[in-house]
């Protein structure tokens, strides 16, 4: 072997060792990992995690950590001590923001109060109870535009109550109504967007309600009080801040 060829070899073999470290790191990750989730569980991402020796991997928008041996999973989230950031979160954010001009906005019901420059969107179930509470908060608010997914998961009686709501003559008067006063829309029969927005919010991850969907794509899992929610319209809206 020729000089040269030699010191090409053993130029690249620091980037060569580093690569099959990483991959063999990676590879018992995964092996615990698969031995760890449910059977079937398809594992999206495996990266090397901001901390030494520590690899993150990413379920759908779920993040979980182990050590590069596969010895060790650890539930929870990193938080740098320093700036006092919660990186997991932070990450948990971007992969759980939607798009909020990819909604199909004509798949929900539209309520508008005052000028209606504040928008938001939500997917509710009618027998969902912090649904409830947040309608009966939202009337205290002004100036938005709130897009309902109606999303019938919690009963078996919630599509059918959903179908009669989007039906009625006044979609967003019969899901106030009954929203807040417990007033029962008539039955009903007509074409619905309901099978629709049960694919979006499977393909959202959407797995309770309420769930608030914001412009700038933050997604508020979860009841937010009325002042909260009116903070982060307001912040969206003077571009001071993002919406959090």
């Amino acid at each position: 072997m020729s000089k040269k060829s030699l010191y090409c070899l053993l130029s690249a073999f620091p980037f060569l060792l580093t690569t099959v470290l990483a991959h063999a790191g990676e590879a018992e990750v995964r092996k615990a990992a698969n031995g760890l989730f449910r059977p079937g569980t398809q594992i999206d991402e495996i990266r090397k995690a901001e901390i030494a020796g520590i690899y993150e991997v990413r379920v759908g928008s779920n993040l979980f950590y182990f050590d590069e041996k596969g010895k060790y999973a650890i539930m929870g989230d990193i938080i740098d001590t320093g700036s006092k950031r919660n990186l997991t979160e932070e990450k948990r954010d971007k992969l759980s923001a939607i798009k909020f001009s990819d909604l199909p906005l004509d798949q929900a019901i539209k309520t508008v109060r005052g000028n209606g420059k504040r928008v938001f969107a939500t997917f509710e179930d009618p027998n969902c109870g912090y649904c409830k509470k947040l309608a009966r908060d939202i009337v205290t608010l002004t100036d938005f535009t709130m897009y309902t997914f109606l999303y019938p998961i919690l009963s078996p009686d919630s599509a059918e109550k959903s179908r009669n709501i989007w039906c009625a003559a006044d979609q967003s008067k019969a899901w106030i109504g009954y929203m807040t006063a417990g007033a029962n829309p008539a039955p009903a029969n007509c074409d619905t967007p309901i099978e629709k927005n049960l694919e979006l919010g499977q393909r959202y991850n959407i797995q309770g309600t309420p769930n608030i969907i914001l412009t700038n794509g933050t997604r508020l899992p979860g009841y937010v009080s009325a002042a909260q929610l009116d903070q982060m319209l307001n912040q969206i809206a003077t571009g001071k801040g993002t919406g959090k």
